[in-house]
C-alpha cells in the first residue's frame, strides 16, 4: 500500500490533479472516491476526462452510471451511489467493468468493492477553501500510478 496526500486550495488544483491521474490511468484501475458534497469528487474525474479528451463530463448523480470513451478507446466509468442503499449497489453490476478505469463517488454503499488494483481518494476540508486529498493505493497498477503524480 501507498499512500500521498495532496492539498487543493481550488476548482482548478482539483481538476489539475485529476489530469494528472488521466495521462496514467490504465484499464482496471478502480478509484474510489469519498467525500462530502461539494468536496470535489466530480471536479477530479472531470480533469481525468479532459487529460484523455473526453468532454462533457457530468455528475452521474441522477442516472447513476456514466460511460465516457477516450480517443486511445479506453472506457472511463464514473458511478455515483449517493442515492442508493448499500443492498442496491451490488444489482448495479459495477464488477463487470473491470477492463475500464472505474471512478465510483459515494463507495460507502457498494458492499463489496475491490481490494486490489484500486485507489481510495478521501477529500476532507481544511479550511473553506482548502482540501486534503489523501490517497491510497492498492495494487500494482494503483500504485504505479500514484507514484506518477
Amino acid at each position: 500500500m501507498t499512500e500521498r496526500i495532496f492539498f487543493s486550495r481550488s476548482e482548478d488544483d482539483t481538476r489539475e490533479l485529476g489530469r494528472r491521474i488521466g495521462e496514467n490511468l490504465c484499464e482496471g484501475l478502480c478509484v474510489l472516491l469519498y467525500g462530502d458534497l461539494g468536496a470535489g469528487k466530480t471536479v477530479l474525474v472531470r480533469g481525468v476526462g479532459e487529460a484523455l479528451g473526453i468532454s462533457g463530463v457530468r455528475s452521474p448523480s441522477f442516472t447513476l452510471i456514466n460511460e465516457y470513451e477516450s480517443g486511445s478507446g479506453l472506457l472511463v466509468i464514473h458511478a455515483d451511489l449517493y442515492r442508493l442503499g448499500e443492498n442496491d449497489a451490488g444489482s448495479l453490476g459495477l464488477e463487470e467493468y473491470e477492463d475500464s478505469a472505474l471512478f465510483v463517488e459515494w463507495p460507502e454503499r457498494w458492499r463489496n468493492p475491490p481490494v486490489e488494483d484500486v485507489m481510495r481518494v478521501y477529500f476532507s476540508a481544511v479550511s473553506e477553501s482548502e482540501r486534503e486529498v489523501r490517497i491510497l493505493a492498492v495494487g500494482e497498477r494503483a500504485e504505479g500510478v500514484l507514484m506518477k503524480l
